[in-house]
């Protein structure tokens, strides 16, 4: 059930920030240490939770049918989440076990899917769950092959009801549960330690607000903590956190953040895009799909357009995005520069259209397969499974959900491709990540203290209080002008000296190669406790 349907015990939160020392003494971190795992007596979460539960989840089937009574897909989204139907399960032998995965929204999956490629390589089967529906949207598109093929199977998240996980639970019959970042229910949880099948929480992450507030419901949250198998945790500060909530420290291991990982798009190669890539020439940037070419060979044939995205933005961000647009059209070495825009939502395409056509800038539309022309001044990539490439493209890319108060999308997307990342201060949800490849020059953000210029870089000297005659100072922002202002100087700078740009993003693909261990890691652990409850805790 969404988050904002039924309030639920759920550890939300951001990650700690780079190289700040946890407060107390910090627990077992050595993630290549054998796990030892003991069953646990079933923790039932308080009688209170338990009634609550009982008394919303008639009015969340209510607000799912004002919500979505009008998709073709509701019947098929109810049947799911109150277990009246399920897809056929993946047949998996003993030596194929299924797992379920259950990943909140676009961003969870993202997160995951790397995860999910490894056990499916492995020869593990999948059963993977969605709270909302753009993250099932996006979880259907990513494994489209793999639900076709019958080695992975996709549904909503049942709801937080005992009788309707049992339902569940008899029909995918996992050998372990995982549970992306922060999405925890307390009966989910109780019914696993029931029928002793494994949960394991990945990427976990919980900040200090969030923190104060499960201590006050501190009995839902310690039955959770006991009845959760293994908690992997992004960062010592979010580990001493769930430790505190109640999970022993046998429990929790520290690996970093599943975020370095990137899900490239499973491509088909082509002679024309082997040659396509060479014209362009970026550094070991994605290939091309051949649903990008013709707007890419317009592109590619004008190819000292100063080119920059601004990517999975929300609303207020294109606004933004437009006036450091204007702002860099009116300086007279930028005039033939080209923004891209990428919107995070589907259902806001239209909108981000009217928005650039009342900006009075030349737009060209992806979905009407309008070409990109000399007079072209901005592009709407209004398609969904694109983003990866439009980030290769690009000379620097603006990470969305920083501007507004989302808390920040994924900026090691496009640091994977060597592009260098602008970021807004609204970075709640990925502030680990954001400071490491601040720390390396990947990526600028206002204000941020761990920003560090690359060696050998043309660097300006970036004040934090902009100079009021300053050109940018005009800009017309929803966000804080004095932020837009440095936002634009670093995206001014970047464009302006391409082989600074291009330093900065060889840092960034360079730290995430650095991190891909992180895969690895979790990986090991996954399959032990799989292992050791399938043997040795029958």
């Amino acid at each position: 059930m969404p988050s904002s349907d039924i309030p639920p015990v759920k550890l939300a939160a951001d990650a700690k920030r780079f190289g700040v020392a946890a407060q107390s003494a910090p627990l077992t971190s050595d993630s290549s240490k054998q796990l030892s795992l003991s069953k646990r007596s079933p923790s039932q979460p308080p009688w209170y939770y338990r009634m609550a539960i009982g008394v919303l989840k008639p009015l969340y089937r209510l607000q799912v049918w004002r919500r979505s009574h009008q998709r073709d897909n509701y019947q098929q989204e109810v049947a799911q989440r109150f277990g009246k139907h399920y897809p056929l399960r993946p047949q998996a032998s003993a030596s194929q076990r299924l797992i379920w995965c259950h990943a909140v929204s676009l961003g969870e999956t993202n997160t995951v899917a790397p995860l999910l490629d490894a056990l499916l390589a492995k020869g593990y089967k999948i059963w993977l769950t969605n709270t909302t529906q753009t993250g099932f949207a996006r979880g259907a598109s990513l494994f489209a092959n793999e639900i076709a093929q019958g080695t992975l199977a996709h549904s909503y998240v049942p709801v937080d009801s005992p009788a309707v996980i049992e339902t569940f639970l008899a029909h995918v019959q996992p050998a372990a549960a995982l549970f992306v970042e922060t999405e925890l229910w307390a009966n989910i949880l109780t019914k696993l330690s029931e029928h002793n099948i494994p949960s394991i929480l990945v990427n976990g992450r919980l900040s200090a607000a969030s923190f104060q507030r499960y201590q006050k419901i501190g009995a839902v949250s310690a039955s959770m903590m006991s009845n959760l198998t293994l908690i992997i945790a992004q960062d010592e500060e979010s580990a001493q956190r769930f430790h505190k909530l109640g999970a022993d420290s046998s429990q929790i291991r520290v690996t970093g953040s599943l975020k370095w990982l990137i899900n490239t798009p499973k491509l088909v190669s082509s002679p024309e895009q082997h040659s396509l890539s060479a014209s362009f020439n970026p550094q070991p940037k994605a290939k091309l799909t051949n649903r990008l070419i013709n707007e890419l060979q317009a592109l590619v044939a004008k190819k000292e357009r100063p080119i920059w995205l601004a990517a999975s933005t929300h609303s207020g961000e294109e606004r933004a995005a437009i006036a450091l647009h204007k702002q860099l059209l009116s300086d007279p070495t930028m005039t033939n520069s080209l923004l891209i825009i990428v919107p995070r939502h589907p259902e806001r395409f239209d909108e981000v259209a009217t928005i650039i056509k009342k900006s009075e800038l030349q737009m060209a539309r992806r979905s009407a397969n309008e070409t990109i022309t000399a007079q072209t001044q901005v592009y709407l990539a209004d398609s969904m499974g694109e983003l990866m490439q439009w980030y290769a493209l690009a000379d620097v890319a603006l990470v969305g959900g920083s501007l507004v108060d989302i808390g920040g999308h994924n900026p090691v997307e496009p640091a994977s491709v060597a592009t260098p990342v602008l970021i807004g201060q609204y970075t709640q949800s990925c502030q680990s990540v954001v400071d490491q490849l601040a720390s390396v020059g990947a990526l600028y953000q206002p204000n941020n203290n761990f920003y560090e210029k690359v060696s050998n870089s043309e660097q300006p000297v970036i004040h934090n209080q902009p100079s009021p005659d300053h050109p940018a100072a005009s800009l017309e922002s929803t966000g804080d002008t004095d932020l837009m202002v440095l936002i634009y100087k670093q995206l001014q700078f970047w464009l302006s000296h391409p082989q600074s740009a291009k330093l900065a993003g060889a840092a960034g693909e360079q730290l995430t190669a650095d991190q891909q261990s992180i895969l690895r890691q979790q990986l090991t652990m996954i399959e032990e406790v799989v292992e050791q409850f399938a043997v040795n805790l029958p």
